[in-house]
């Protein structure tokens, strides 16, 4: 290829420079008009499928004292679930933000998604015969624990805006659920900690001790119900 350049002239060279140098080349747009990346990148669809079929069970709630993601973390105010533990669809949760979005629209705010809709719920059909499966995929959820909190609302806002979108927000969704505020004390399983109300208080029996036990050299035994083990 050397020799070959070495043969040309200077006008012919200068038929050999790319055109997209000069100042009268268009520029192109650098996005592609196809893409391999899955569109379902976002909070309501898992970013991969799931191996395996989900189990049916229910959300986890933590127990011995555990108060995570019961408190406004990022956000000034947010929503919080205070029946009992359930599984939300991502159509539900969808729903719910559109409504915030819309009560909010021309704002200044920025909502926080806590939760993540990445439990798929598979169905069958009506009159099927047990076993073959669990059946086809339906759609996804997210298991959501007693007193966690789902969105979190920050920005230019007042409490009563923040409120009523929140308010709106809480009648698409199933359950029953609260406004907190940024500072609100945390919350193990349905006792708010606060006025008293300690995480080591939690802890400790509910019962106090027998009259005289703690004058006993040991504690008394409980008495047992199977025969063997009197013997």
């Amino acid at each position: 290829m050397v020799p070959q350049l070495r043969m040309l002239s200077g006008p012919q060279l200068g038929l050999l420079r790319p055109t997209c140098l000069s100042t009268t080349c268009t520029a192109l747009p650098l996005s592609r008009c196809f893409s391999t990346t899955s569109p379902a990148l976002d909070w309501l669809t898992p970013k991969f499928q799931e191996k395996s079929k989900s189990p049916k069970g229910r959300p986890h709630v933590a127990t011995g004292g555990s108060s995570r993601g019961t408190t406004v973390v990022w956000g000034e105010y947010g929503l919080r679930m205070k029946d009992h533990d359930r599984r939300l669809p991502a159509s539900s949760l969808k729903i719910a933000e559109e409504t915030i979005k819309r009560r909010l629209r021309g704002m200044n705010y920025t909502l926080y998604k806590r939760v993540s809709a990445n439990i798929g719920v598979y169905t069958k059909g009506n009159e099927q015969r047990m076993g073959k499966g669990k059946g086809k995929f339906d759609y996804w959820t997210a298991k959501v624990a007693v007193s966690r909190i789902v969105f979190e609302l920050r920005g230019d806002l007042h409490e009563k805006v923040a409120r009523e979108a929140f308010r709106l927000a809480g009648h698409k969704l199933p359950g029953l659920w609260e406004f907190v505020k940024k500072g609100d004390p945390p919350v193990v399983g349905l006792t708010k900690l606060g006025n008293g109300v300690t995480l080591e208080s939690l802890k400790r029996p509910r019962r106090s001790p027998a009259l005289g036990a703690e004058n006993l050299p040991t504690p008394p035994k409980s008495s047992s119900s199977n025969p063997s083990a009197s013997q």
